[in-house]
């Protein structure tokens, strides 16, 4: 076989083309440049060769169905006349099809990997490995990475934790991939996730559940399941998360790591597989607050246009060198009353994290309680917004639509392939959210969404409030310790109450936008115990002097 030039792609460069190159036993994928669009333009103009059409005209038979669907009464003439107009919009849509859409860039060569065998992937974290080394220097020089599966890692398999979606291969970077490489890190493989995405809790995954390694037979929370276990594990420095409803936060409660779901749009989300734009968070999962800071450092920031979840005037604090010799001394931190005492927690776990909190006065903090009764409510109000599940994976190809910004055709894709041919392999969770959506559109034309994005506008008001009182206000992550796995014959009511259980304190802060950190308070019967930071938005830094006394008032304690 040709040996195969390998470059890098630049921004200005349009595609991606994995090819052969023996070395040993292994297949290395290089990148090269496609110039297509002149070449292929002025090819259609010299010529009238027939090319099959993108799009297809609808037959006659079709349009009167769609009519029927929508409640639209026309005789055979009439829509005959349609038929002819809707064809001539196809014909418009069709002369653009030879015009090479743009791709997010992929910089560095990598070779393609592997799927771990049990041996070497002892509590089921990882989905593939990889080995991609980025930039010869830079804040993350020296780093291994893993990145969660529903982000796009060109050349790299992506199963996003479903059967219906193995054996898909994007052909672009995530812009935190690139990042990420851009400043020297490197990429050590692929995480499992939960099924779609859609679990708080570690069993949904279609290549079996992401084992605790504090204790095998538990959860390790989700649905970032796997990038919390191989960070506790230490097979990585750090891992990308994302977070819909807390799982960043949730996993990494349960595993004692950290975890920042970071104010909604620092982070963009480009090329990560949506579940519902309004909600969606991507952020940083490390051992240590230094870690996940010098993460955000690097993933935040503005991506010119790509992710419309961003506003473009964003700043990016040096949060390593602000961290430098900092204290918490005058921070003011509420204790969050709904968040200690609803009704699933345990009073064991609300203890630690009440006395760790209590502890930081002795380096100058003021603590207090405080009451937001509306906390309570989020979990409800969540579950109205979460009929736009069903627009985003099933309708939209897991990016959504009627936003501008960068639309991972890849994703559309496979999605369309996955429900169409596939609908029984995804998981019964994420079958339960989708029945809900779809009985509550049909029946309620989208009023139930929209209740929830104008409750959120009171949730936020109300969050926003008390933080005008305090600067923090912290909580449990998740009100008791990691559950156990499931076994196949426990009941399918038990699977689902496992599955969306574990947050009540997280739901929150997706739909507000406020950023919102986990770290490990102690141990309750050897199973970790997570304390929740919330700040005001993009106060990131606040968040992070926080957690770093935490740490030094737990190591110092243990």
């Amino acid at each position: 076989m040709a040996m195969s030039t390998i470059k890098e792609i630049t921004d200005n460069e349009l595609s991606f083309v994995p090819c052969l190159r023996y070395n040993g036993m292994k297949q290395f994928i290089g990148v090269q440049s496609i110039h297509r669009m002149a070449s292929h333009s002025s090819g259609r103009a010299a010529n009238d060769l027939y090319n099959c059409p993108a799009v297809r005209k609808p037959t006659l038979a079709q349009v009167k169905d769609i009519a029927k669907d929508l409640g639209f009464q026309y005789e055979d003439d009439d829509i005959q006349k349609y038929k002819a107009i809707i064809g001539e919009s196809i014909d418009s849509i069709n002369s653009v099809e030879h015009l090479v859409e743009p791709r997010l860039p992929t910089r560095y060569p990598r070779l393609p990997g592997y799927r771990p065998k049990q041996q070497d992937n002892p509590y089921n974290a990882w989905y593939w490995r990889c080995e991609i080394q980025g930039a010869s220097g830079g804040k993350l020089a020296g780093k291994r990475v893993a990145i969660k599966d529903n982000a796009a890692v060109a050349g790299v398999p992506m199963m996003n934790g479903c059967h219906a979606l193995e054996g898909f291969t994007p052909d672009f970077d995530a812009t935190v991939v690139t990042r990420i490489l851009d400043e020297g890190g490197s990429i050590a493989g692929k995480t499992v996730c939960e099924n779609l995405c859609l679990s708080g809790s570690s069993y949904t995954a279609a290549k079996g559940p992401v084992m605790n390694p504090h204790d095998t037979t538990r959860s390790s929370g989700g649905s970032s399941s796997g990038s919390a276990v191989v960070v506790l594990a230490g097979d990585v420095d750090m891992a990308i998360g994302s977070d819909q409803g807390g799982s960043i936060r949730m996993p990494a409660a349960w595993t004692g790591i950290v975890g920042l779901k970071p104010t909604y749009g620092l982070v963009p989300y480009t090329g990560v597989w949506s579940i519902e734009p309004s909600f969606d968070h991507i952020g940083p999962m490390a051992r240590t607050v230094h870690d996940c800071a010098q993460l955000l450092e690097v993933i935040a920031g503005y991506d010119h246009g790509k992710d419309h979840r961003q506003c473009q005037h964003i700043t990016v604090p040096e949060y390593i060198k602000e961290l430098e010799g900092s204290s918490v001394s005058g921070i003011r931190i509420g204790l969050l009353e709904e968040g200690l005492n609803n009704p699933n927690a345990d009073s064991a776990v609300s203890g630690i994290v009440e006395n760790l909190v209590n502890k930081l006065s002795m380096f100058g903090a003021s603590i207090g309680r405080i009451s937001v009764p509306l906390h309570l409510k989020a979990p409800g109000i969540w579950n109205c917004i979460a009929e736009g599940v069903f627009e985003t994976t099933v309708r939209h190809g897991g990016v959504g639509s009627g936003h501008p910004g960068f639309y991972p055709s890849g994703f559309i894709n496979e999605s369309g392939k996955m429900f169409k041919s596939r609908p029984n392999d995804i998981s019964d969770h994420m079958k339960l959210a989708l029945m809900k959506a779809e009985y509550l559109k049909k029946n309620y034309h989208g009023r139930v969404y929209g209740r929830g994005r104008n409750l959120t506008i009171l949730l936020r008001e109300a969050y926003e409030k008390a933080l005008e009182e305090v600067d923090i206000i912290a909580m449990p992550t998740i009100p008791f310790t990691a559950t156990k796995l499931l076994s196949k014959d426990d009941p399918i009511c038990e699977y689902h109450r496992r599955a969306s259980e574990v947050n009540v304190n997280t739901h929150p802060f997706n739909l507000t936008g406020h950023p919102a950190l986990s770290v490990n308070a102690g141990f309750l019967e050897g199973l970790p115990v997570g304390l929740m930071l919330v700040g005001r938005h993009n106060d990131e830094l606040t968040i992070f002097k926080v957690a770093q006394a935490v740490e030094k008032i737990r190591d110092e304690t243990n």
